[in-house]
C-alpha cells in the first residue's frame, strides 16, 4: 500500500523497524525506520505487506476502522492526546508490539488482556494511577514501559524490583478475579453392547498424565494463574477427576515418587485399589531427598476385580546399554533418555466375569502395561527405538506368563491379554502408532533418521525381514474424529496419548468423549492447566468387555488402525 500524506494526524504504514537507540529501552521511539512504496510501484501494481501503523500528530480520537487490521503485528500511537483506548482494541490479537506512550489516558481497557502475542507493551508517560489485572494474561511481555505513570505503590514497588516486569504480570494474573464456568462433562459415547452369549468381563480403564509438580511451572505455563498452577490445587482436582471417572484400571504418567506413596496410593487404597509404581531410571543414581522428586508411571487396580501376579519394569536405558553394539547412536541418543514402561500382569477374579460363567474354570491373564516414551520431536528416533524395545519386552513377559500362570497347565501366548496405556508423545501419523497400529514398520522408516540402528535392533527384535513387527494384533480405542487433542496448551495441541487393546481379546464397548470444544472457545482457553482443568493432558475413559480365551470368538475389530 502506497503513503498517503496529511498534515495531521500522519499515518505511515509499511514494516516497522525500530532503529537503535541509547535512551532506555522502556522508553518509546519516535525514530522508526519505514519501509514505504513508491508511487512508481503502486503504479505498476506491487502488492505490499504491511503488519505494522503508525498514528502520530496529537491524535484524540481513532477511526473504528483501526480496530478491524487483525493483521497488524505492530501499532505505534505514541506522542498524541489519546485520553482513552476502545475495547475493541482486543480484536488486534495479532500484536506483538504496541505503543502509546505520552498520551493522556487515565485509563485502560482490560481487553488489552486478550493480546495475548504481545511482546513489548510500551505505556510511558500517561496518567495512569491503576493498572487492568487482565494485564498478567499477556504471558509472552517481556517489556513493559510505566515510566512517568502515577501509579499506586501496589504496582510499582513490584515493577521497581529486579526482573520486575515478570513479577508484575505474575501478581497480576494471580490477583485476577477468575469468573469462568466450569467445562459441561464430556460425553459418553456407546460403541457396542455386551455379548452375553460368551463368559466376558467389563471393566474401564483410565489413561492420565497429570502433569506432575516439577515440570508446572510459570515459564511453562505462563497463561495459568500459580493459585491454579500449585500442587496442592491440582492434585485435589486430579483425585476429584480420577475418582468421578471411577475407573477400574487407572495408568498414571508423571507421578512423582513421593506423591504416590504419600497422597495417591493412600487415597486409592481407600476406593479399594492397589498400586504398583516406578520412578524414571535416573532415581537410582539420586540420593533419598532428590529421589522423592522423580516422577514415573502407576497402574492402579480394583482390588475386587483384579489381582496382582506380578510386576515388571522396563527400563529404556538397560535395554539401549545392553544392545548398542555396532551404533554410537544407540548410546549417544537412546540410552541417555530414561524413560520406562510398568507393566503389571494381573489375574481377573472369579465375580467379576459374569453370571453366565463358570467360575470354577476361569482363570484369565491379563497384562496392563503403562509407558511414558520421549518427548522430544528431534528425538523421533529414539522414540520409535523405545517403543520397539517395550513391544519386545512385553512379548517376553506375556511369554513366560503363558506357561507359568497356572500350575500344571500351558497358556499360548494368545491366551494372556494386553492392555497398553500412556503418554507415547507420538502424533497418529507417526512411526510409534503406525507400528503400534499396523503391527510393523519399515527398518527404513524415515523416523529412524538414516542414524544406522539396523545391526543392534536386528539382534534385538530377531528380524529376518525388512520391517520390524509383533503379533499383539493391537487397536487404538480413541480415533482421530472422536478425541481431536489429548494434549492442550498453548504451544501444542494434539494427540499423543493412548489406550490400546488386543482386539482379539477384548471388545470397547464406550469411551469418553472430548473437552468441549465450545467451552474452550468460549472462555479463551488458550491452553491447560487451567483452573479447570488440572493437567495439560485430558484423561482417556474405555470400557471394555474381556473374553475368557477359553470361549474367544473374534470380536469386531477397533475403531482405528484396524489389520
Amino acid at each position: 500500500m502506497s503513503r498517503h500524506a496529511y498534515q495531521q494526524p500522519v499515518i505511515m504504514k509499511g514494516n516497522c523497524y525500530k532503529m537503535s537507540r541509547s535512551k532506555d529501552k522502556y522508553e518509546s521511539s519516535n525514530r522508526r525506520q519505514q519501509i514505504i512504496m513508491s508511487p512508481e510501484e503502486a503504479a505498476s501494481g506491487k502488492k505490499t505487506c504491511w503488519t505494522g501503523i503508525e498514528i502520530t500528530g496529537y491524535v484524540r480520537n481513532i477511526s473504528p476502522t483501526l480496530w478491524h487490521f487483525e493483521h497488524l503485528t505492530a501499532l505505534y500511537l505514541n506522542d498524541n492526546h489519546l485520553m482513552r483506548l476502545p475495547s475493541d482494541i482486543g480484536l488486534l490479537v495479532n500484536l506483538r508490539t504496541l505503543d502509546v506512550s505520552s498520551n493522556k489516558l487515565r485509563s485502560l481497557p482490560a481487553e488489552l488482556g486478550e493480546l495475548i502475542q504481545l511482546r513489548e507493551l510500551l505505556l510511558n508517560h500517561n496518567c495512569l494511577r491503576v493498572l487492568p489485572y487482565e494485564i498478567g494474561k499477556c504471558f509472552h511481555l517481556h517489556v513493559l514501559g510505566l515510566l512517568g505513570n502515577p501509579l499506586q505503590k501496589e504496582f510499582l514497588s513490584i515493577y521497581n524490583e529486579p526482573n520486575g516486569t515478570q513479577k508484575l504480570l505474575t501478581y497480576m494474573l494471580d490477583n485476577l478475579s477468575f469468573t469462568g464456568t466450569a467445562p459441561p462433562q464430556r460425553p459418553w459415547i456407546p460403541l457396542a453392547k455386551p455379548n452375553k452369549t460368551r463368559p466376558s468381563c467389563i471393566f474401564t480403564v483410565m489413561c492420565y498424565n497429570v502433569l506432575c509438580d516439577k515440570y508446572a511451572t510459570r515459564q511453562m505455563y505462563g497463561y495459568c494463574p500459580g493459585w491454579a498452577l500449585s500442587w496442592d490445587y491440582r492434585k485435589k482436582a486430579i483425585l476429584d477427576e480420577i475418582r468421578h471417572y471411577s475407573a477400574d484400571i487407572i495408568s498414571l504418567q508423571e507421578i512423582e515418587t513421593e506423591q504416590f506413596y504419600s497422597f495417591f496410593l493412600q487415597e486409592l487404597k481407600n476406593d479399594g485399589f492397589e498400586g504398583i509404581f516406578s520412578p524414571k531410571s535416573r532415581a537410582k543414581t539420586m540420593g533419598e531427598n532428590e529421589r522423592k522428586f522423580v516422577d514415573g508411571c502407576a497402574i492402579f487396580f480394583r482390588s475386587s476385580k483384579f489381582s496382582l501376579i506380578k510386576e515388571h519394569l522396563i527400563e529404556f536405558n538397560q535395554l539401549a546399554m545392553a544392545n548398542a553394539e555396532g551404533s554410537d547412536n544407540m548410546l549417544n541418543r537412546v540410552m541417555p533418555k530414561d524413560n520406562i514402561g510398568l507393566a503389571a500382569l494381573l489375574k481377573v477374579k472369579e465375580n467379576a466375569w459374569d453370571s453366565m460363567s463358570d467360575v470354577n474354570q476361569i482363570s484369565q491373564p491379563l497384562l496392563v502395561c503403562t509407558a511414558h516414551i520421549h518427548w522430544d520431536p528431534e528425538f523421533c528416533d529414539v522414540k520409535l527405538i523405545q517403543t520397539l524395545m517395550l513391544s519386545n519386552e512385553l512379548k517376553t513377559i506375556i511369554d513366560e506368563a503363558s506357561h507359568s500362570f497356572r500350575p500344571g497347565h500351558k497358556y499360548d501366548s494368545n491366551s494372556v491379554q494386553l492392555l497398553l496405556c500412556g503418554d507415547f508423545n507420538s502424533l497418529p501419523d507417526s512411526g510409534v502408532i503406525e507400528f503400534l497400529g499396523k503391527g510393523r514398520v519399515s527398518m527404513d522408516h524415515q523416523d529412524f533418521k538414516e542414524l544406522g540402528y539396523k545391526p543392534c535392533l536386528q539382534r534385538l527384535l530377531s528380524s529376518d525381514t525388512s520391517e520390524y513387527t509383533h503379533s499383539f494384533k493391537l487397536a487404538s480405542a480413541y480415533s482421530e474424529d472422536i478425541m481431536p487433542h489429548t494434549n492442550y496448551t498453548f504451544d501444542f495441541k494434539g494427540i499423543i496419548d493412548y489406550i490400546f487393546y488386543t482386539k482379539t481379546g477384548m471388545v470397547p464397548l464406550g469411551l469418553l468423549g472430548p473437552v468441549s470444544n465450545d467451552w474452550l472457545r468460549e472462555n479463551k482457553v488458550v491452553g491447560c492447566p487451567h483452573p479447570h482443568i488440572p493437567s495439560d493432558h485430558f484423561p482417556l475413559l474405555v470400557e471394555l468387555e474381556l473374553m475368557h480365551t477359553a470361549s474367544q470368538q473374534q470380536p469386531p475389530n477397533g475403531l482405528i488402525n484396524r489389520r
